[in-house]
């Protein structure tokens, strides 16, 4: 086998996924190596491909941080649903949490926002089961 490729990276974990897919993109004929059987099934296999909008970065108001990442969310949904899945998050508030209830419900108005109030930025709340 003589191909020839345009791109040629070692690695098929996220960083080789990106180069292949940004590469095959711009119109490159690109080769992934890579050593496993399977794609990422070394180093990114292990870890838990959270796919993030970067809520924790508001509270260091990152907010330009916080809409790429929702950007980026929204762009792996769209092109890759059968790798990429919305899963619901339950925040715990208590009376002793760092943060108050009214400055985590605040923060999730201002992450629905910098999310341009798409469905899959929304949250609701959950009523306490202490009576």
């Amino acid at each position: 086998m003589s191909e020839r490729f345009n791109i040629t990276w070692i690695g098929g974990g996220i960083h080789g996924g990106a180069v292949a897919h940004a590469g095959v993109a711009a119109g490159y004929s690109v080769c992934v190596l890579e050593r496993f059987s399977s794609v990422a099934q070394g180093t990114s296999s292990r870890s838990s491909k959270l796919i993030h909008g970067s809520l924790r970065y508001l509270e260091t108001l990152r907010f330009g941080l916080v809409r790429e990442c929702l950007q980026e969310r929204a762009r792996l949904l769209r092109n890759a649903p059968e790798l990429v899945r919305l899963s619901p998050f339950h925040i715990p508030v208590y009376r002793h949490n760092r943060c108050s209830a009214w400055k985590i419900d605040n923060g999730l108005a201002l992450y629905v926002l910098l999310g341009r109030l798409k469905r899959e930025c929304r949250y609701s709340m959950v009523p306490s089961l202490r009576r």
